[in-house]
C-alpha cells in the first residue's frame, strides 16, 4: 500500500508532464493528473498527513 500511495502523490511521471505558457515543462503525478491534488508532495508531507481510521464492520 505504501508504494501505491506514495507513487501517486510523491513521484512525478514524465509522460504526465504538461507545458506551461512559457514553454517550460511542469511535472505532474498521477494524483495531479486525476485532479486530487495541485502539487507534488514530499514524502515527509505525505507521511505526516492525518488519516482517518477505517471503520470495522
Amino acid at each position: 500500500m505504501f508504494s501505491y500511495f506514495s507513487y501517486n502523490f510523491c513521484w512525478p511521471v514524465r509522460t504526465l508532464r504538461i507545458q506551461d505558457e512559457e514553454k517550460r515543462w511542469q511535472k505532474r503525478t498521477p494524483a495531479m493528473a486525476a485532479g486530487l491534488t495541485n502539487h507534488v508532495w514530499s514524502l515527509s508531507e505525505w507521511l505526516a498527513y492525518p488519516v482517518r481510521p477505517v471503520p470495522r464492520t
